[in-house]
């Protein structure tokens, strides 16, 4: 992991939603130095903006499920207007997406907006863009200029900056696009420049990984700008989570991109859960609920293992907010070095499972009373760690298998037998 590239910081929200910073690093217009924020999670809502009570359900919806910001689409002024009924009651800050209509943005920013995005390929007009950015000038609003692979319009008064580009990038597989882009922002940005605007973040998306890899990294040596990552028309999640995950995992890694949104045809909440979790396994923001490890395919599993993941994980993820390590591995023979540092650990074999809290074995149990045990001494050790009675990651002893770790397979005979000891069955709940 590279450390993260420093930029211009741009603030959005206000003292009701809070306030979400994006990028830093770089001093402020007043020369005090900025301290790079946490990288964020946006999203965007799916359904009409016009229908108030929808909407501000799904952007409630988005921000329990972690949204740090939300985007909505303005296409028509009955959708600006539904923002002055909508911002009052949702606690995260509101983006409003503009493409075509200027006066949109002027509307939005009227209606208590906390952002206003603009396409460059769709906003062109000198005029129209400078009446956006004085009316965010003068309420302090941030503006992301986001250029889309599918918006970008070649014009004829820019034919020779981007030859120029094409040059400088004609070694690299998209050099022509990236040139496109580079040349459409610059010509953009320069008018912001001229209004004294400096409250922007930049992104360039399109559906190709690798393009969106090349097009940031260009753009992060070139602006100051905090960039807003993203792929754009990724697909179904299935694909889709494969494709934004290799870009902005790539990126995010080489210590580029301030604020992200992972795209899918589905429903949005899955974006906001699964750019957490790209955060969080990078290590660019502190884990919130369990963090689970699993055994994959492996011939030595002789329980329902697959199962019996899924209901843990749906379980843990409704009962448990401390960033615990639970592990669910499926053999007593590679499982206790593979769930190292786990707080809650189970190794399964010949239809049971013994269970280890923080390297203390505390139980023996059959197949079917693994979920129920699991989950209550996960609530109890997410107890203790609140009462300050133990900590995250912290082993007590080691963990012993209970056989030597030999060939596959050992150690079933000795849990068979009941050679382990099997503590009396508890309930989940009970004290």
């Amino acid at each position: 992991m590279r450390p993260r590239r420093p930029t211009r910081q741009v603030v959005i929200g206000d003292a009701r939603t809070g306030l979400v910073r994006i990028g830093g690093g770089l001093p402020d217009r007043s020369g005090n130095p900025t301290t790079p924020a946490p990288v964020t999670v946006q999203t965007m809502t799916a359904g009409y903006t016009h229908d108030v009570e929808s909407c501000v359900t799904e952007i409630n919806r988005l921000a329990a499920a972690g949204a740090d910001i939300v985007r909505v689409a303005v296409p028509e002024k009955k959708d600006t207007q539904a923002l002055r009924e909508i911002i009052p009651r949702v606690r995260v800050p509101i983006v409003a997406d503009v493409h075509f209509h200027f006066q949109r943005a002027i509307e939005a920013v009227e209606a208590g907006a906390h952002k206003i995005r603009l396409n460059p390929g769709n906003i062109q007009d000198r005029s129209q863009v400078i009446d956006v950015i004085q009316a965010c000038k003068a309420r302090g609003l941030p503006i992301r200029v986001g250029v889309n692979e599918g918006s970008i319009i070649e014009r004829k008064d820019k034919q020779r900056r981007m030859r120029e580009l094409g040059r400088v990038f004609g070694d690299m597989k998209h050099g022509a696009m990236l040139a496109i882009m580079v040349a459409k922002l610059e010509e953009y940005l320069d008018i912001f420049r001229e209004q004294d605007f400096h409250d922007i973040a930049i992104s360039a998306k399109s559906m190709d990984a690798s393009l969106v890899i090349d097009a940031y990294t260009v753009i992060a040596e070139r602006f100051d700008h905090p960039l807003h990552l993203g792929v754009t028309h990724a697909g179904p999640k299935e694909t889709g989570c494969v494709r934004s995950v290799a870009a902005l995992g790539a990126l995010l890694a080489a210590g580029i991109g301030d604020t992200i949104r992972i795209s899918y045809a589905s429903d949005p909440v899955y974006e906001v859960q699964d750019g957490l979790e790209l955060l969080w396994s990078l290590g660019l923001r502190d884990r919130r609920g369990v963090d689970l490890i699993a055994c994959p395919t492996c011939g030595r599993i002789q329980v329902d293992l697959f199962t019996l993941v899924q209901d843990v994980r749906r379980h843990l993820a409704e009962k448990i907010t401390v960033p615990m390590k639970v592990a669910v591995m499926g053999c007593i023979v590679n499982g206790p070095g593979e769930a190292e540092g786990a707080d809650v650990a189970v190794f399964a074999g010949d239809r049971r499972g013994i269970i280890y809290v923080q390297g203390e074995r505390v139980a023996n149990v059959t197949e079917p009373e693994i979920l129920e045990r699991l989950l209550e001494e996960c609530l109890a050790f997410q107890d203790r760690v609140r009462r300050g009675e133990a900590r995250l990651g912290e082993k007590k002893v080691e963990i012993i298998p209970p056989d030597p770790i030999g060939e596959p397979g050992s150690g079933i005979g000795k849990i068979a037998s009941g050679a382990v000891e099997k503590p009396a069955a508890l309930t989940i709940g009970r004290s």
